[in-house]
């Protein structure tokens, strides 16, 4: 178990019992990312700029977008999950957190999940500060930090800019974690960006992008508070559009099999005219 620092001890006194345990922590190896994961990095890679304070949630595309900013310099992390991508940049020199307004020169999270690698390089590292959850993701404190970049994967998208991250097909799957927090809080940083990202359609060819949500699906974030979404296809900006702006720029990004059919039911919809 490694010894982490931040806010995070605990007084012998309070402690009722323990008990030892001699065996390895569960190990988490990084998802492999593919072709669409890799474009979708770099459209938001090519939009960060070097000062930049993160949070990056977990999975493949996050992973493919910490592979690719290996040409930054002196980026910041707050962040509710620090995952061995963050280690990656942190040891290239990349993440410094040297232009950070709170916690300067340390990297901020809540957990971290990865390999062992990980766990044995977070063991007694003072640049590592894990804070309390209420504190990490709490939209007012991201707000301090200037240039804050949130990326988070969600699941549908509707043509209001609806994002649905919490449930597939309309059933419930995850809960929604801090991404509407991060979102909120990059959207009053002073030049943040929020980005929401996945992929075009299913592995069965299902759109994301839809004229409305599946019914069943829970609103994560709110489309008042969506700033880009991103596919394979592109980046739709979404801060301060129109309906029709909005519905017509998330066609674009959708995959092209569905286009058609989308564009027909943003009409129906009263969203294109």
């Amino acid at each position: 178990m490694p010894r982490t620092l931040g806010q995070n001890q605990v007084h012998i006194s309070q402690v009722q019992g323990w008990c030892r345990a001699d065996r390895e922590l569960p190990e988490t190896a990084p998802p492999e990312p593919d072709e669409r994961d890799r474009t979708i990095a770099g459209l938001i890679a090519e939009r960060i700029g070097d000062g930049s304070c993160l949070q990056v949630g977990v999975g493949r595309i996050p992973d493919a977008l910490l592979a690719s900013l290996t040409g930054h310099r002196d980026l910041g992390v707050h962040t509710e999950a620090l995952s061995d991508g963050i280690m990656n940049l942190v040891d290239r020199g990349v993440i410094t957190g040297a232009r950070k307004v709170r916690h300067r020169n340390q990297h901020v999270a809540t957990f971290c999940v990865g390999s062992r690698r990980l766990l044995r390089w977070l063991d007694d590292n003072s640049a590592v500060c894990l804070l309390p959850v209420d504190r990490v993701n709490d939209p007012r404190r991201v707000a301090r930090e200037p240039r804050f970049v949130s990326i988070n994967a969600t699941s549908e998208v509707d043509l209001l800019g609806q994002a649905a991250s919490e449930t597939i097909a309309g059933r419930y799957w995850s809960s929604s974690g801090g991404q509407a927090d991060f979102a909120r809080g990059a959207m009053y940083s002073a030049g943040g960006q929020g980005f929401l990202v996945l992929h075009s359609a299913t592995g069965k060819g299902v759109s994301r992008i839809n004229a409305s949500l599946t019914p069943g699906s829970v609103v994560t974030t709110l489309k008042n508070t969506v700033d880009n979404i991103v596919t394979e296809y592109g980046v739709a900006a979404l801060r301060g559009k129109s309906l029709g702006e909005r519905a017509r720029a998330l066609i674009a990004i959708a995959h092209p099999d569905h286009r058609d059919r989308l564009r027909h039911d943003a009409r129906k919809a009263g969203l294109l005219h």
